[in-house]
């Protein structure tokens, strides 16, 4: 898993962050940002989108299976939003 950073895509909109991993390949973005399904229509597009419910790594990486199992559910276009608890 590589992060938009790394790819010098930290400073893209959404809209240009989606089309750029969509150029490159990838099936799911994984995000935190909840924002995301009110900015950008979904339909139609070759990746799926997974909201992460919180940012908090630790918090993540407890909520990893739920993670992994949304990951590998994802359809082209998707959306799906993990649930992940404050403690």
């Amino acid at each position: 898993m590589l992060e938009a950073a790394a790819r010098g895509w930290d400073s893209l909109s959404n809209g240009e962050l989606l089309a750029a991993a969509e150029g490159e390949g990838f099936d799911v973005l994984l995000t935190t940002d909840k924002n995301l399904p009110y900015q950008q229509n979904l339909a139609g597009r070759e990746i799926a989108v997974v909201i992460l419910g919180r940012a908090r790594w630790k918090l993540i990486e407890r909520a990893a299976p739920r993670v992994l199992a949304a990951v590998e559910a994802a359809k082209p276009g998707s959306l799906t939003v993990v649930n992940i608890p404050a403690s």
